[in-house]
């Protein structure tokens, strides 16, 4: 079962770190969507990467079934549109994934006056979802939630007594 405290990796690093060209897209990718590091864009990156895999193997397979349920899996998550194949799933990029973070919509939903803005609105516990507060900026988020996304009340800030 493996040990608790150590869970799995959840990324996966680039295979040649230093080309300038890819650090340069890193940068830009981190700027736009305001992403703390860039071990949370190579996560991103890895489920685009799971999600390509998965459909070349179908393609090559020609299961129906398991077509079927990837693509309404990837409408769900508002990847793709309702008609779509797996030439469509092949066709994804990391923005697309990236628009769909929490950090994102409620950036684009105007919640926020910026994407750094709406990170720490998130972190700090501002947003919910569907009634429920959520703290994770990374959280993709389906079609359905996108629309349950508001602002918390804000406490009344205590006073200042002076002495």
């Amino acid at each position: 079962m493996g040990d608790p405290k150590k869970p799995r990796k959840t990324w996966k690093g680039p295979r040649h770190p230093w080309k300038r060209d890819a650090l340069r897209r890193e940068m830009e990718l981190l700027g736009v969507y305001g992403l703390r590091n860039k071990r949370e864009l190579w996560k991103s990156m890895t489920i685009l990467r799971k999600i390509r895999h998965q459909a070349r193997r179908l393609l090559a397979q020609k299961d129906e079934k398991q077509t079927q349920e990837l693509l309404a899996k990837l409408y769900r998550l508002g990847l793709l549109p309702a008609n779509a194949t797996l030439d469509d799933v092949l066709s994804l990029k990391i923005e697309d994934i990236l628009e769909r973070r929490l950090q994102t919509i409620v950036f684009r939903k105007g919640l926020a006056k910026s994407m750094h803005h709406a990170r720490q609105l998130i972190v700090h516990g501002h947003v919910a979802v569907g009634g429920m507060r959520v703290r994770t900026p990374n959280r993709l988020l389906t079609i359905d939630e996108e629309k349950l996304v508001r602002l918390v009340e804000q406490p009344v800030p205590l006073e200042h007594s002076e002495r």
